[in-house]
């Protein structure tokens, strides 16, 4: 049982990324490559199988645009929310010339008194 397991889940684990772009139209290339970002960016193998029936889908002309946005926005709403608790927020300290120039002084007033 753990032989077979073992021998679905490579079969899971590898979903290939459609190739259907249709670059003449403009529409369907939009939308290609709305897919296109989000599948690169989904981590798991379900996500990137929903992401190939929409697709799918549109190509074979059985939902609108409207519905493939409607259907692929959920996914990149959760890459997104993934990736903003990913990053660190930086921030940047900033002072006035003149205050600096007064900082410097009194450290350096201090280092050289032994304060």
């Amino acid at each position: 049982m753990n032989e077979e397991s073992s021998a679905n889940e490579p079969a899971e684990n590898t979903v290939a990324k459609l190739l259907i772009d249709q670059p003449s139209d403009f529409r369907f290339h939009a939308a290609y490559l709305v897919y296109s970002e989000a599948w690169d960016k989904a981590i798991s193998s379900e996500i990137k199988l929903k992401l190939n029936d929409i697709v799918s889908a549109l190509s074979c002309e059985k939902i609108d645009y409207e519905m493939f946005y409607r259907e692929i926005s959920r996914y990149r709403v959760e890459l997104s929310r993934e990736n903003l608790s990913a990053r660190k927020k930086t921030y940047i300290e900033t002072q006035r010339k003149r205050d600096w120039r007064k900082r410097q002084e009194r450290d350096s007033r201090n280092k050289r008194h032994g304060r």
